[in-house]
């Protein structure tokens, strides 16, 4: 097999219709046996394979499916399971989902965000104790199903450097060798089984490494390279510049590297200073493998005819898998004829990259033109205006200490309350009211009904858990933020645009394609009612501006700076109608603020300064009496300590269980004064903390917060969670929080 002129990173394994999600929560329900799920499977990976063969694409990836995360396949590749789910006796399949949830007696190892995406990794867990182990079965397997197919594909795996780069214990890096020596052992049994290219991913080198880091690269694809016995191995890199990792891999015998060229347009300029490159594949990575826009296919042949100057032999592919994008805009019947034409999901995507190749083999005479340019209607000028008008003032509330005080006078809370995320269960009969009510078989009237009804029973289950501050459990939202994007201007809505976040969890990311504005109110009425239903304190919930653009598919005509600050203006209108309806607490989520965060840090002061800047806009409108929360999740806080306080939020609650509150450290360390609520439930495992638990958690937060500064509240929403571990895990925290009271 020859590399060809076409390939693509990876493609999205969750099916056109979310199959691979529905087997899968009928496995973990006992639904289904590992017999029937496994035969799900195996039917997406064919559907896969036979897609892109269909579509003409020369080399096709394979080991690229997942029940749960690639990052967690990989550490059962090389034998990175802890000891502590090995000792569950559980069956391999069953200890692979126990490392992803949680097991009766063992957390789940840690969820955080795979680079600058909304795509969640399990984080493994390294130590001098960790026994690497090759164990290639599952790329065999899925090499020799391809095979049954008159396919030759080339087996996926996360390299080793990143491997450990993304690893949790103490100093993971430091056993680069010893896991290069179980690479090693993997790409000699899949040379055996006739693998002939084996793709190594190796995308942490796009951020800030040391040169230590470097030299570790270097030394393990060395080392590979030297294997008598291998598949030729190409080596991919993605979202972003590879700097000085480039000429490291140029020094080793590799056969391929790709580089992603939408992302990182600095990789051309290394690129061409290397020289010559004699007997290598560069796998240009021209067509946006992260978002949703059509490519410039014209524009996307001439950078690469330039790489095909510098190298003997030029590939043309995504710039990342395609993952992270929907499966196939033919499913959008009911799109905007005029954003139709602008976009391309996974399948088109392919199409883009098997016609980049032929236009490189060919000639670039038979490419389309470019999309169109954005109608004028897709312009607000009011908005504009705003945002032109704008001063520093609307930027900034009074001083915190001032802020408090009137707030404690309001809420007369006490030490340690309590409160949730937000979300409550969203149960099968909250979604079926969802699809009558867009079937046309519930009225709204009626659907207002079914909604008010279930915002009662969540209130009146808070109040007898014993919960401080209130909830109105959000039943009517679909999404976070796609709730969000279907009542502002700017926006559109998929019917099937489904992209995965983690393991069984997908979501439809809005595509903003113009100015964004406020049509109405979209959470006062139910706000409202639920706060006439008791006299304890409702949040008004908001999603914050930078999630909002962090989890859609965002235009790309302006700067991310202006459309987050357009959303910001819609939700500064939204908190005032909140507060004038009598919300003395608002929530502004912010849970994607790291995720945005440019890989580089000479990227990143400007990055934080938009998004911080956006954040304070959308909540400095209100009184100081009003008290503005914020919440963060799941991901590497540390890196962004400095913006968290400045975000200037009276209270942040932040993921802190999986991770062993190990952000108490961080904000600590910088001196942050104000409430802070980290996570004392992993809400992401089906496990009940147990009481005891709790506490353990509470006495470790006590020690580096104040009581009169800290909350208890969960890691994240309970959207996912059913109502009976809900009512123990809160029962739970409720009792733990008395407890450290009565201490």
């Amino acid at each position: 097999m020859t590399f060809g002129t076409s390939t693509v990173l990876g493609y999205p394994r969750i099916g056109g219709n979310r199959e691979l999600k529905k087997a899968v929560e009928e496995y973990w329900a006992g639904r289904i046996d590992a017999a029937a799920l496994e035969a799900t499977a195996a039917s997406l990976r064919a559907q896969v394979w036979q897609t892109l063969r269909d579509a003409r694409l020369d080399a096709i990836p394979s080991n690229t499916f997942s029940y749960y995360d690639h990052v967690l396949d990989t550490a059962i590749a090389v034998g990175a399971v802890p000891a502590r789910f090995r000792r569950l006796g559980l069956s391999e399949l069953d200890t692979y989902f126990a490392m992803a949830r949680g097991a009766d007696t063992e957390p789940a190892l840690e969820l955080t965000k795979w680079f600058a995406t909304n795509y969640h990794y399990l984080v493994p867990e390294i130590d001098a104790d960790t026994g690497f182990a090759a164990n290639p079965a599952k790329a065999l397997r899925e090499y020799g199903e391809a095979r049954t197919l008159g396919l030759t594909t080339r087996p996926v795996l996360v390299g080793p450097a990143t491997f450990l780069l993304l690893a949790k214990g103490v100093d993971p890096f430091a056993r680069l060798d010893d896991l290069v020596d179980t690479y090693a052992e993997i790409l000699s049994e899949l040379a055996r089984a006739g693998v002939e290219w084996v793709q190594l991913d190796e995308p942490a080198y796009v951020a800030d490494r040391t040169s230590a880091q470097i030299d570790g690269l270097r030394r393990a694809y060395i080392r590979l390279g030297e294997l008598e016995q291998r598949p030729r191995i190409f080596v991919a890199t993605y979202f972003g510049e590879l700097n000085d990792a480039l000429p490291a891999l140029l020094g080793t015998p590799v056969e391929a590297i790709g580089l992603d060229l939408v992302a990182g347009p600095g990789n051309l300029r290394r690129l061409a200073d290397a020289g010559p490159l004699r007997g290598r594949t560069i796998v240009a990575g021209l067509v946006d493998g992260h978002n949703i826009w059509r490519t410039n296919l014209r524009a996307a042949a001439v950078t690469g005819a330039t790489v095909a100057a510098l190298a003997d032999h030029v590939a043309v592919s995504t710039s990342c898998s395609l993952l992270h994008v929907p499966v196939d805009l033919t499913a959008e019947t009911r799109l905007d004829p005029q954003l139709r034409q602008r976009l391309a999901f996974a399948r088109q995507k392919v199409d883009e990259v098997v016609l980049l190749g032929g236009a490189l083999r060919d000639g670039t005479g038979d490419l389309p033109a470019p999309p169109p340019s954005a109608p004028a209607a897709w312009r607000h000028d009011d908005v504009r205006a705003r945002l032109t008008a704008l001063r520093p003032a609307d930027r900034r509330r009074g001083d915190y200490a001032d802020r408090a005080a009137q707030q404690q006078e309001r809420l007369r809370l006490p030490d340690l309350p309590t409160t949730t995320i937000g979300s409550f269960p969203q149960t099968a009969e909250l979604r079926q009211a969802r699809a009558d009510l867009r079937a046309g078989v519930l009225d709204e009237a009626g659907y207002a009904d079914r909604m008010r009804a279930e915002i009662e029973h969540v209130i009146r289950l808070q109040e007898q858990l014993g919960l401080d501050v209130l909830v109105h459990g959000e039943p009517e939202r679909n999404d976070m933020v796609q709730y969000f994007g279907e009542q502002l201007d700017g926006f559109a809505a998929t019917d099937s645009g489904w992209v995965q976040s983690y393991g069984s969890r997908c979501v439809r990311p809005p595509i903003i394609y113009g100015d964004v504005a406020r049509k109405a109110p979209m959470t006062v009425e139910w706000s409202t009612y639920a706060q006439s239903l008791t006299n304890r304190p409702v949040k008004g919930m908001l999603t914050g501006p930078v999630t909002i653009l962090a989890w859609s598919f965002v235009r790309t005509d302006q700067p991310c700076a202006d459309t987050a600050d357009q959303v910001a203006l819609a939700l500064r209108d939204e908190c005032r109608d909140l507060e004038a309806a009598g919300l003395r607490i608002i929530q502004v989520d912010e849970p994607a603020l790291r995720e945005l965060l440019p890989l580089r840090r000479e990227h990143q002061e400007a990055y934080l300064d938009w998004a911080v800047n956006a954040f304070r806009l959308a909540t400095s409108g209100v009184s100081d009496a009003t008290q503005i929360h914020t919440h963060l999740c799941y991901s590497e806080f540390g890196d962004v300590i400095t913006a968290i306080d400045t975000l200037d939020a009276d209270v942040t609650s932040i993921e802190a269980s999986r991770s062993k509150m190990e952000i108490l450290a961080d904000l600590a360390a910088i001196g942050y004064g104000r409430g802070v609520g980290p996570g004392v439930w992993d809400i992401h495992s089906p496990r009940v903390p147990p009481h005891d638990e709790v506490v353990a958690a509470l006495q470790q937060a006590v020690a580096a917060v104040a009581p009169q500064r800290l909350w208890v509240n969960p890691d994240c929403g309970l959207k996912t969670r059913g109502y009976p571990e809900v009512k123990a895990s809160l029962q739970n925290l409720v009792a733990a929080a008395a407890a450290m009271r009565d201490n």
